[in-house]
């Protein structure tokens, strides 16, 4: 079991850092999702089940954008978003 986890992660961290931007940008769709649908007129039920599976896959989503990107492609992002100082 620990050898295939270290195998996923492995083949993970090869992904391209285009990958990591992408499976990131679904990320942040399934936060958004997960809280606008309680603007939807369903019951309280199913709108529960709705954020408790959007929030998860958005969990899932974050740690494996993590897993890709890796420290130096965070690093390469903050850079992207960081002020210019000119």
């Amino acid at each position: 079991m620990k050898a295939t986890f270290a195998r996923f992660r492995n083949w993970l961290a090869g992904l391209s850092f285009r990958s990591g931007l992408i499976v990131a940008g679904v990320c942040v769709l399934c936060y958004v999702i997960s809280f606008a649908q309680m603007l939807l007129p369903i019951s309280v039920g199913a709108k529960s089940v709705l954020w408790v599976i959007f929030y998860g896959f958005a969990k899932a989503f974050q740690y494996t954008a993590i897993a890709i990107l890796g420290k130096s492609g965070i690093q390469r992002i903050r850079q992207r978003f960081k002020p210019n100082k000119q």
